[in-house]
């Protein structure tokens, strides 16, 4: 891969990274670092409905799971700007080929290229 293509994908990748340091953030100001009760807005010393409290451990539940993926995410995107800094960006960690600057382009993170790729799920909904 040229320079300028590897720059290029760096900078994409940089740029979901704040996206999504970003909406962690959030997710984490919003939902998961205040109690149930402090996320309800609710001041009195009575309790709340049960609905309302249903709702409201749905929402923390929803913001926890998006939180899992999105850091699952991120932490693919951190190692992908490490291996184009190491020089072993594009190479397939599986067969050691070439993943391909158009796999790359569609999805900047990827480690393995599409034919290892196409196997591993097979084999994962084959059962082996």
């Amino acid at each position: 891969m040229k320079a300028k293509e590897l720059e290029v994908l760096k900078t994409k990748l940089e740029a979901e990274r704040e996206r999504i340091r970003k909406e962690l953030g959030y997710l984490e100001s919003r939902f998961l670092r205040n109690s149930p009760r402090d996320a309800s807005g609710d001041l009195s010393g009575y309790s709340f409905h049960l609905a309302d409290a249903g709702t409201d451990t749905d929402e923390r539940e929803k913001a926890a799971q998006l939180t899992t993926t999105e850091g699952r995410l991120l932490a693919a995107i951190e190692a992908a700007i490490e291996r184009i800094d190491a020089g072993a960006y594009g190479v397939c960690v599986t067969c050691g080929g070439d993943i391909g600057a158009k796999r790359l382009e569609a999805m900047p993170y990827a480690t393995q290229c599409i034919e290892c790729k196409e196997r591993e799920e097979h084999a994962a909904r084959t059962g082996g």
